[in-house]
């Protein structure tokens, strides 16, 4: 049987949304740290040097990933004054401002999805997000980022494991 190029280096296939996720987290810390303004000149120099960093592959997988980053960076910081307060009512004795930085973008990224992407059910946003802290947060991130994640679900007027076509 013949190997592809993902099963001989051994790293596991992303599929371009997670690729898209883990972008739009990145430039969102990166954002909090340093206040970087979203211009086009800086998002394309962020997806450069992300590429190289990452080892992303310039294929499709990359390419879309690409594209939905600047769909979740662009609507997150559009709504982020919103975001940033369902994330206050739902975690309860943290201060956004307390919050891990990686944490508090990796839960923007997950509530813009469940308030504003109605093509992607709560839950893969939540999937998501627990799987995104595992690889760049602490230990305890996954628990908090889901405890929190959940509560925004159960509150929503969509369905939680479904897709719809219009909110």
């Amino acid at each position: 049987m013949e190997l592809d190029e993902t099963q001989k280096s051994g790293k596991p296939q992303l599929h371009s949304k997670r690729v898209g996720r883990e972008l739009a987290m990145q430039f969102l810390f990166q954002n909090d740290l340093n206040q970087i303004e979203p211009t086009r000149e800086n998002l394309d120099g962020f997806y450069e040097e992300a590429g190289i960093t990452l080892e992303l592959p310039a294929n499709r997988v990359f390419r879309k990933g690409h594209e939905y980053a600047d769909v979740l960076i662009c609507g997150i910081l559009e709504h982020q004054s919103q975001i940033d307060e369902t994330l206050r009512q739902f975690s309860e004795k943290w201060d956004l401002g307390r919050m891990a930085i990686v944490d508090r973008n990796i839960m923007r990224v997950a509530v813009y999805e469940m308030l504003f992407v109605p093509d992607v059910p709560p839950v893969v946003s939540i999937n998501e997000a627990v799987g995104i802290a595992r690889d760049y947060s602490g230990e305890k991130s996954g628990n908090f980022i889901n405890g929190v994640l959940n509560g925004i679900k159960d509150t929503l007027k969509r369905p939680a494991r479904d897709a719809v076509k219009e909110l």
